[in-house]
C-alpha cells in the first residue's frame, strides 16, 4: 500500500514492503500523528470530518496547507483486502469487521482494485473517528463514529452521460494526444476500429489531426469510458478521412462516408492494431538469416511475442501448419484469386485449422519468431493474379453504399453532425505543434 499524510508541515507518499507496513502501521501512527498536531487543541465533530470533503484529483500534488488535518491515505495495491487496510489503519479488528460487513451489504468488495484509496481521520486522542473509501467507477463508503460504533454509509455515484466533442493534434502518438486531452486510451482503440480500412495508424504523422463526436460516461466526476463515436474526423498525410455512425432498422450498425458509402471495404490495412512496419515488399533485400540478397514479398511488421494476429478479409483457412523457412504458418483465400498469408507465428488460435471459415478481423494467430526469423515479427503477405504484390498498395473493394430511406436518414444525421467537426478541427489547427521525435 502507498501511504500519505497530511496534517501541519508534513506530508508525502511513503513505499513500505507490505509485511512491515501491515504489522507495523498500527503502532507507528500514534507516534506518527503526535508530530503532526497543531499548537492550537482541536477537538473534531463530524462537521469537521467530512469538510472539507476529500479532493483525489490532489492527493498526488504537493501538499497544501488546506488539505485535511489529522489524516492517513492509504492507496490500495494488488492482494489487499479491506480488512487489512482498516486494521494498518488504526482500526480493531472487530470495527474492521463492523465497516466490511456493512459495505459489503451495498457493493462488491472485490471492486477493491489498486488503485482505489481510503481516508483516515483521526482525532485529538489519536482515535480513528472517521473512514472514507472511495471506489473507482463506483462511488464512495463513509464510516463516521459515533456513540453506537461506526456508522456505515455506501454512497454510489450518479451515473450520467455527457455529449461533447474531442480534438488533438498528434506529436508523438495517438495515445499521448489523447492523453493530453484528458481522455484515456479506450477512445483511441474506437478511432481505430473506425478508420482501420483507410488509414495505417503505424505511419501516422507529427501534425496529423483529428476530431470525434462521442458521448462520455462518468460515475460522479470520474469518467468510466464511452459510448460509440458518431462522428470523426482525421487528417493524415495531408488527406481528411470522414466517418458517420448509421444504424440500420435492422439494428446492425456501421460508418460511412458523407456520401453514404461504407468506410468497411473488403480487407483491412493491416493485421495487426498496435505494431511498427521493420521491412517492406521488394524485389530485392539481404535476408539476415541467410546473408544473401533475395526478393521479400512481404510486410514485416515488429511486435512483441504474442501480439494478436487478424485475418484481414472473410475467407477459408487452407493451410495452418509449421514449415522450416516460414515458421508457424497460415494461408487464407478470400477469392479466387486472392490469399493472404501470415509467418512467423509463436502459435495458432484455438481451434484453427485447414477448412477453417474466418471473418475480417478474427485472431488466427499470435506474433512470434519461428522459422528463419531473428527476432519477433509477423510478415504478411498477399498473393493475388498469379503474383506476390505489395500488402501497403492493394486496392480495396468497398461494399455498396446506403440508398432509399436508410440514405435520407444518415444525410440527415450528417448535416447535424458535421458542424461540430468542423468547428473543433478550427481550434485544433490554430494550436502550434510542438516539434519531437515521433519514436
Amino acid at each position: 500500500m502507498r501511504i500519505r499524510a497530511f496534517g501541519g508541515r508534513l506530508g508525502g507518499v511513503v513505499k513500505r514492503p507490505r509485511v512491515y507496513a501491515a504489522l507495523a502501521l498500527p503502532l507507528a501512527i500514534p507516534l506518527f500523528l503526535a508530530a503532526m498536531r497543531q499548537p492550537e487543541s482541536f477537538r473534531a465533530t463530524t462537521a469537521a470530518i467530512l469538510h472539507p470533503e476529500l479532493r483525489y484529483s490532489e492527493l498526488f500534488a504537493p501538499p497544501q496547507n488546506d488539505l485535511p488535518q489529522h489524516s492517513l491515505i492509504l492507496t490500495i495495491e494488488k492482494n489487499d483486502t479491506l480488512d487489512r487496510l482498516l486494521i494498518a489503519g488504526g482500526l480493531s479488528p472487530a470495527e474492521s469487521a463492523v465497516i466490511a460487513r456493512e459495505a459489503g451489504k451495498e457493493i462488491d468488495l472485490r471492486r477493491l482494485k489498486p488503485g482505489n484509496l481510503i481516508r483516515f481521520h483521526y482525532d485529538d486522542d489519536r482515535v480513528v473517528d472517521a473512514v472514507q473509501i472511495r471506489l473507482s467507477g463506483w462511488g464512495e463508503i463513509g464510516a463516521v463514529r459515533t456513540a453506537n460504533g461506526f456508522d456505515v454509509k455506501p454512497q454510489a455515484a450518479t451515473i450520467r452521460e455527457v455529449d461533447g466533442t474531442v480534438s488533438a493534434t498528434i506529436d508523438h502518438s495517438l495515445y499521448e494526444a489523447l492523453r493530453q486531452a484528458g481522455e484515456t486510451p479506450q477512445l483511441g482503440q474506437q478511432l481505430i476500429e473506425v478508420f482501420q480500412w483507410d488509414i495505417d495508424f503505424f505511419a501516422l504523422q507529427r501534425g496529423d489531426s483529428f476530431t470525434a463526436v462521442v458521448t462520455r460516461r462518468y460515475a460522479g466526476n470520474e469518467l468510466l469510458g464511452y459510448g460509440p463515436v458518431k462522428a470523426a474526423r482525421f487528417e493524415h498525410k495531408g488527406q481528411t478521412f470522414e466517418a458517420f455512425r448509421h444504424e440500420t432498422a435492422g439494428g446492425t450498425s456501421g460508418y460511412y462516408a458523407a456520401s453514404g458509402t461504407p468506410l468497411r471495404k473488403q480487407f483491412l490495412k493491416a493485421p495487426l492494431k498496435f505494431t511498427r512496419v521493420t521491412s517492406g515488399f521488394t524485389k530485392r533485400r539481404f535476408h539476415p538469416v541467410l546473408k544473401y540478397f533475395r526478393p521479400h514479398y512481404g510486410v514485416d511488421y515488429g511486435a512483441p511475442v504474442g501480439t494478436p494476429v487478424m485475418t484481414t478479409a472473410d475467407g477459408v483457412v487452407v493451410e495452418a501448419r509449421f514449415k522450416p523457412a516460414e515458421g508457424n504458418y497460415v494461408r487464407i483465400r478470400h477469392t479466387s484469386k486472392t490469399d493472404t498469408c501470415y509467418l512467423h507465428l509463436s502459435k495458432f488460435a484455438k481451434g484453427l485449422k485447414k477448412g477453417s471459415k474466418v471473418q475480417q478481423g478474427d485472431v488466427i494467430g499470435y506474433v512470434g519468431s519461428t522459422g528463419l526469423s531473428t527476432g519477433p515479427h509477423l510478415d504478411y503477405r498477399i498473393w493475388q493474379d498469379g503474383k506476390w504484390i505489395d500488402p501497403l498498395k492493394l486496392k480495396s473493394i468497398t461494399p455498396d453504399p446506403l440508398g432509399g430511406k436508410s440514405l435520407a436518414q444518415f444525410r440527415a444525421d450528417v448535416a447535424r453532425l458535421e458542424p461540430q467537426l468542423s468547428t473543433a478541427n478550427q481550434d485544433v489547427a490554430a494550436k502550434p505543434v510542438q516539434r519531437r521525435a515521433l519514436f
